[in-house]
């Protein structure tokens, strides 16, 4: 699938949050009319070596019938930084996506949408650069607050910060720990907690990304090995 180019990647963490900031105006939270769902890509990154892993699972709807998987690395060239996890994870993201054959309609990817101090976080950076929808699903909070939502599977609260509904906690699993929801692009806060409530498989993450943790998970261990 096609990845555009809409900046270089050899930045310095100010010159990073600068672009954020000036992306963040071009992420659409709306979804295309008529969208439907029917192949799902699932993406998660793992370190090892000073290398990033990358995995792209696809996956058809309904059923949650894997399609395909990509497993990439790339040099490790960005520093951990809060709110910058896409300068040092989306390189390799891309080379997964850009060596997929089928075009998903969704990515659902493991970092954060919305649900970020400049508003662009992973999942927007990413489904921006692709030209799909993008939702993020989170395994940690980054901005904003939410009350517990309900026990059973397929729960939400709204997450907000400074007044803005940026997202929502989502339970996935009955009892588990709620994952959270936010927007990328192309799609509102209701469709990504939908989208994502569509995708559950029994886990705490939605089935794409689950597979996609525990393959790029593998890789990483493997890197790690000797010999």
């Amino acid at each position: 699938m096609r990845v555009r180019r809409l900046h270089r990647w050899a930045v310095t963490p100010r010159e990073a949050a600068a672009i954020q900031r000036r992306l963040a105006g071009r992420v659409v939270l709306r979804a295309p009319p008529g969208h439907r769902l029917r192949l799902v890509a699932g993406l998660d990154c793992a370190y090892a070596g000073g290398r990033t892993f990358a995995a792209a699972v696809v996956l058809r709807l309904p059923g949650l019938r894997e399609v395909e998987r990509i497993i990439v690395s790339a040099p490790l060239s960005f520093p951990y930084v809060p709110g910058l996890l896409s300068f040092r994870e989306a390189p390799a993201c891309i080379l997964a996506l850009r060596r997929l054959r089928s075009l998903p309609d969704l990515l659902l990817v493991d970092g954060q949408g919305l649900a970020h101090p400049r508003r662009f976080g992973l999942a927007c950076h990413l489904g921006l650069l692709a030209g799909i929808p993008a939702v993020g699903v989170a395994k940690s909070l980054l901005v904003g607050a939410f009350p517990p939502p309900s026990r059973p599977a397929g729960s939400s609260s709204p997450l907000v910060h400074r007044g803005e509904h940026l997202g929502s906690a989502v339970r996935l699993a009955d009892g588990g720990n709620p994952v959270i929801v936010s927007p990328g692009h192309l799609c509102g806060v209701r469709d990504a907690v939908r989208w994502v409530v569509r995708c559950a498989g029994g886990h705490r993450l939605p089935e794409p990304t689950h597979r996609a943790d525990r393959a790029v998970g593998e890789a990483a261990d493997a890197a790690r090995k000797p010999g």
